[in-house]
Order: structure tokens, then C-alpha cells, then sequence
């Protein structure tokens, strides 16, 4: 995969569960796991979201107007963050133009290691996405595969209770994009 595809394939809210009422007697409201929502399937709901919102935010860069990076970094942390920033820093020098938009075709739950982190497999489809060098020339890779196959990783922040997009991988087996 190329450093363009790489920085690009770096590549909703979180579900807010309320208590119902059954006839006069309200029913308890859930009690919080460990993850700091109030199920699992909220905490995979949320890294869901998440990762899909880092995936708009790439889409939504301008390279040419450095503020549009910041929501990039927002939703990353460690090494992807660092590589996010340099990756985005070196065409903004460079004076690159991106095109197009990636859009996520097939995202699964893989496993998770609740409160601390969830892996999703992820197949992404980057065919619209172009990059384009100031002399006019494509930087895509001519070998570019147009929908990749991503295992993502997020971790917890430090109040448990949203995920931050910390690795994105090249990944085989199932599920196949």
C-alpha cells in the first residue's frame, strides 16, 4: 500500500440508552459496564461511530487549509495520530490536492478487550479517492487495490466512556472485502 493510501485509509454519535416504563412501574435504569456505557453493544456502537467519523474527517480535508486536519487528530491518538499529522504536514508542503472520498463498505466487530480496546475488521472502498502532485501528476498507486482490507484498532480515552482510532492495518482473512 502506498504512503497516499496508507495516510487516506487511516482511515453518529454514541447511542444514548434511556430507561422505559412498563405500566406504573418505571423499569431501572441499566447499570454501567466496565466500558462506561451501559452495554457492550453501546461500546461497539460508539467505536463504530468513531471510526466512521474519522473516515468523514479525512474525507472533509482540504490539504490546502491546514484546519481541516484537526478533526483528523481529534479522533486518533499515538502512533497513527504522529503519522496523521506527518503524512497530512508533508502534502500540505507538498502541495497536494486530494479528490474524491472513501466510504466504508463492511465494518465488523472482531474482538474487543472491554474497557480497553476494540478491533474492527474493515473494508474500505478508496476507488474515488484521488491524489493529485502540483505538477498535475496522479501520486495514486497504479496498483492501487480500490477497496482495502483494514483491521482498525481503538482504544478507550482516559474516561472510558468514548474511543480514540489509534491503528489502522492491512489485514487478510475474513471477512473478505
Amino acid at each position: 500500500m502506498s504512503r497516499a493510501t496508507t495516510v487516506l485509509a487511516r482511515s453518529l454519535g454514541v447511542l444514548i440508552v434511556t430507561a422505559a416504563l412498563a405500566g406504573c412501574s418505571p423499569t431501572p435504569e441499566p447499570t454501567p459496564t466496565p466500558t462506561g456505557f451501559a452495554s457492550e453493544e453501546e461500546a461497539f456502537a460508539a467505536a463504530e461511530a468513531t471510526y466512521r467519523a474519522y473516515v468523514a474527517a479525512l474525507n472533509d480535508v482540504d490539504l490546502s487549509d491546514p484546519e481541516t486536519f484537526e478533526p483528523v487528530y481529534a479522533l486518533t491518538t499515538g502512533d497513527l495520530n504522529a503519522s496523521d499529522r506527518a503524512g497530512l504536514s508533508s502534502y500540505h508542503a507538498e502541495e497536494v490536492t486530494l479528490g474524491g472520498a472513501s466510504e466504508v463498505a463492511l465494518l465488523e466487530v472482531t474482538d474487543a478487550d472491554l474497557p480497553l480496546s476494540i478491533r474492527l475488521a474493515v473494508c474500505l472502498d478508496v476507488s474515488a479517492v484521488t491524489l493529485t502532485g502540483s505538477d498535475g501528476q496522479s501520486l495514486v498507486d497504479s496498483n492501487r487495490v480500490d477497496v482495502q482490507s483494514l483491521m482498525v484498532t481503538l482504544v478507550s480515552t482516559p474516561s472510558d466512556s468514548a474511543w480514540l482510532v489509534a491503528d489502522v492495518e492491512g489485514r487478510s482473512g475474513t471477512p473478505t472485502c
